[in-house]
């Protein structure tokens, strides 16, 4: 079984290049092969391995809750933090 991610920016320091701000949400539709949404190609880069991970359903151990994870922006200049969920039918 395949899950949709949605990734939304829950913290933001510095100004990102990209435009991105606190509260921007992009839907990973696995389901409908598309992405909706803006996400700057670094981000999403270096975000993949774990939304594929997470719509494949990996859990890691040190989650709370195995569906929610973060992810923080490449940038180390103007850090981005996203909040990574599973989204579950």
């Amino acid at each position: 079984m395949t899950f949709d991610i949605k990734l939304k920016v829950i913290k933001q320091e510095g100004t990102c290049v990209a435009g991105h701000e606190i509260g921007d949400e992009v839907l990973i539709a696995f389901t409908k092969n598309k992405i909706e949404g803006k996400i700057c190609l670094h981000a999403l880069y270096s975000i993949l391995p774990k939304v594929f991970a997470m719509a494949y359903g990996a859990e890691f151990p040190w989650l709370k809750d195995p569906d929610v994870s973060t992810h923080a922006c490449p940038d180390a200049w103007n850090p981005l933090v996203y909040e990574v969920s599973r989204i579950k039918p």
